[in-house]
């Protein structure tokens, strides 16, 4: 089949962290793949709006957070200097870099790129509208929808204003306001959070559950809640958001907590952070067999096919978890299953990262859930208190627990909090997958002295035998 006829074997919408793996990997396996995206590069929100720009601002916070922190060593240093326009920049040029070479690859492998949106007519044929305004219909024997999810925005809330702040809006550093409220304590607002408190925003964040992170272990959470309380302004609890009003300097907020009398604060700028909806609207699916569930997250199966044979459906749009790394592998499932082999996306464990300081990570059966679940676990926590190279960085705060079936021994999860949390945690996926025992993080040798040694010794809590940590002997 040929593009210049209209045509294509498998046409993919949406050009982000999992549409484009798709892509490329279908190429590479010896398939014609035609990708359709609004952005003139691939890369999607993911790199132009959200994991990459986020991750290159919160290193410009841990920098100066990190330097504020050796006065405690003896070290002390002017407060920084914020040249905003070359901060924004430098990020602004870390995305381009990136997006560059994703062009460049996309091109080496001879995928036919589109600028524009693409809508459903039928189960075999796409409409087109390109961004010169262009119109064409592409048919196409598979079409994979890989198109996202945006912040969702609360319809009572002056969505308008400028004041107002998004994940998005946030990201583009429009100023370094005095005040700020991040409302939502899940981990894009305390990501966000972080980088404007850095930076010298007075920061207050409100949840209105009991605990920020609900969907990491409390233990881990507890961690992470006690460093930033110096950080933030105040951190609300059981309080509600139940009124917002734009005012000439600000925006007027107006709070409903448990067991105290309502009150009112005026912040120069607002982050909403409420969570993420899936792009499922405007593809013309009804034109499709194609069937989306109450929430709007496609429904696919274990190879990430829709109820339409011919069309399947990865990343945020596909259901939770909504991750750049868990649809960057269903995109490489999707991908091997058109080309005829015999795959299912099935993972043991799909790990999550918040890059606060200190960092939280998790993979596999969480304590909470186990608990939910009443399962038999047992838990095995090393506290980087007893750890040596924690200490040299002044960083004793962390812990690294195991999950652990105490039946066979075998490894179900595992939780970190603490520096570098998000790179540890790839043993812990690989433990998991490989169906590793305990014994077998206890027998590999970590180098020392890391981070990562506080794994191997969580491993020898289980059995009562910890070199830095006394714990009574347990049976093998």
């Amino acid at each position: 089949m040929s593009n210049a006829e209209n045509k294509t074997q498998v046409a993919i919408i949406g050009a982000g962290p999992g549409g484009y793996p798709a892509a490329f990997l279908a190429a590479d396996l010896g398939l014609e793949v035609t990708m359709i995206d609004p952005e003139d590069n691939p890369g999607g929100v993911c790199l132009y709006r959200g994991c990459i720009p986020s991750k290159a601002l919160l290193h410009s916070a841990k920098v100066i957070s990190e330097a504020e922190h050796l006065k405690n060593l003896g070290i002390t240093f002017n407060k920084p200097k914020i040249d905003l326009d070359k901060l924004r920049d430098w990020k602004n040029g870390v995305v381009e870099k990136l997006v560059r070479g994703l062009g460049q690859l996309s091109r080496q492998r001879k995928v036919t790129y589109l600028q524009g949106r693409a809508t459903f007519l039928n189960s075999t044929t796409l409409e087109i509208k390109r961004t010169d305004g262009s119109m064409e219909e592409l048919e196409f024997e598979y079409a994979v929808i890989a198109t996202g999810s945006r912040p969702a925005h609360i319809p009572s809330f002056p969505n308008d204003s400028p004041h107002l702040l998004n994940s998005t809006s946030a990201l583009d550093l429009p100023e370094i306001p005095k005040t700020m409220l991040v409302v939502g304590g899940g981990y894009i607002g305390l990501e966000l959070g972080t980088v404007y408190a850095a930076l010298g925003t007075k920061v207050s964040v409100v949840e209105m559950t009991s605990g920020l992170m609900q969907g990491a272990d409390r233990d881990l959470v507890r961690v992470l809640q006690k460093s930033s309380e110096p950080i933030y302004e105040a951190i609300m609890l059981n309080t509600k958001v139940v009124h917002m009003e734009e005012t000439k300097n600000g925006i007027k907020v107006k709070f409903e907590a448990e067991g105290s009398e309502d009150t009112e604060m005026i912040f120069d700028r607002v982050l909403v952070s409420v969570g993420r909806k899936p792009n499922s609207e405007n593809l013309g699916l009804e034109n499709t067999g194609v069937e989306v569930d109450s929430k709007g997250f496609i429904k696919t199966d274990n190879q990430r096919r829709t109820s339409d044979r011919n069309i399947f459906a990865i990343g945020d749009v596909a259901g939770e978890p909504m991750l750049a790394h868990k649809a960057t592998h269903e995109g490489r499932i999707v991908a091997e299953v058109l080309a005829g082999r015999n795959v299912a996306f099935e993972p043991n464990a799909i790990p999550a990262v918040v890059f606060t300081d200190p960092e939280i990570a998790w993979c596999g059966i969480t304590e909470t859930e186990a608990k939910e679940k009443k399962l038999n676990i047992k838990v095995a926590r090393f506290p980087w208190s007893a750890s040596g190279r924690a200490t040299t960085l002044d960083r004793n705060d962390g812990v690294t627990k195991l999950i652990i079936d105490p039946e066979t021994d075998r490894v179900l999860g595992m939780g970190i909090v603490g520096p570098g949390a998000g790179e540890l945690i790839a043993e812990g996926v690989l433990a998991i997958e490989m169906g590793a025992l305990v014994s077998d993080l206890e027998l590999t040798i970590h180098a020392h002295p890391t981070l990562s040694e506080t794994v191997m010794e969580s491993a020898e809590v289980y059995y009562g035998l910890s070199t830095h940590m006394y714990k009574p002997k347990r049976d093998r």
